[in-house]
């Protein structure tokens, strides 16, 4: 199963199309070339598959996104373990 996780945007990189996204308390870098017709910003929430950032979403589908998601028990597990492994520090 393949899964979108909903991001906050906590700094984007001025010199290359990347941002740095807080995931429930995990924070990584994301590539964020695909929304380069996007006006995006700190505080934005992304969708993101495979480190890309596929849409722009508001706050408020974001949480949906988070609730409906937790419900998916073991597949969000191991895609939220995932991302502790490869966050920044």
């Amino acid at each position: 199963m393949c899964l979108a996780i909903p991001g906050e945007i906590v700094e984007i990189m001025a010199d290359r199309p990347l941002a740095t996204v807080d995931v429930t308390g995990v924070r990584r870098s994301v590539n964020i070339g695909l929304l380069d017709r996007e006006a995006l910003a700190a505080g934005d929430w992304v969708l993101i598959h495979v480190g890309f950032a596929m849409s722009k979403i508001d706050e408020a589908e974001a949480m949906a996104t988070l609730r409906m998601l937790e419900g998916l028990g073991e597949a969000y597990d191991d895609e939220i373990d995932a991302l502790r492994e490869s966050r920044i520090d």
